[in-house]
């Protein structure tokens, strides 16, 4: 019995390795999709080119990703994970720099502004609006995940104007979702703009045009 625990324990310890690499195999295959979407579409974007990109062979591909709607699924994922972590970083440092809700949100503004002018080029895009653009080219569960990132989004900035309108009163009515909604409206709409325009700043100063307009409709300066 020592044996088999002693090679249990060295498979254990090997283990760990080929797991690694097929996560960084997997991760260049997003990369790679991420970035092949975002430049030329979803339809646009084949396997074969993935895999070249990826340096490995197409059943490299086929180990990891049912099909190219798989590929999709998890690549939203992703992005909706990193893009909520991203989000949590910026609402935890505007929370360490002021008690008052309409304060924070104008914190976390800026340094949402601060962090898009830090950018040497134009937005990429964002993969969501990449992906719904071709949104007949996907199935229903991709679908369900692209209205989960705007369900996500709203619920997420209409908790910022629930704790904001405690403390302020709006000079007009103001429905939370509609509010709520304006900054991905803002965010999206600049991406576009970004890239017809070539302008890499513009997106800082859009941000900062909607922060002028929330303390507007707050009555705040």
């Amino acid at each position: 019995m020592e044996g088999l625990d002693s090679g249990a324990s060295a498979a254990a310890d090997a283990s760990p390795a080929p797991l690694a690499k097929g996560k960084r195999t997997r991760e260049r295959l997003l990369d790679a999709a991420n970035d092949a979407i975002l430049t030329k579409g979803f339809a646009a974007t084949s396997i074969d080119e993935l895999v070249e990109a990826a340096g490995i062979t197409k059943g490299g591909f086929f180990y990891h990703f049912r099909d190219k709607g798989d590929l999709a699924r998890q690549l939203l994922q992703r992005f909706l994970e990193e893009d909520d972590a991203a989000m949590d970083v910026l609402t935890d440092r505007a929370h360490d720099l002021a008690e008052d809700p309409m304060q924070r949100f104008l914190i976390f503004l800026d340094l949402y502004a601060d962090m898009m002018d830090e950018m040497e080029d134009v937005h990429p895009g964002c993969l969501v609006a990449a992906i719904i653009y071709q949104e007949q080219a996907f199935d229903r569960e991709v679908r369900a995940l692209l209205f989960e990132a705007a369900m996500r989004w709203r619920a997420r900035f209409r908790i910022w104007f629930i704790a904001i309108g405690e403390r302020h009163r709006p000079v007009a009515p103001i429905d939370l979702d509609t509010i709520a909604d304006s900054f991905s409206a803002v965010i999206e709409g600049s991406i576009v703009l970004t890239r017809a325009l070539g302008d890499h700043r513009l997106m800082g100063r859009q941000l900062r045009l909607f922060r002028s307009m929330v303390q507007a409709a707050y009555g705040v300066t």
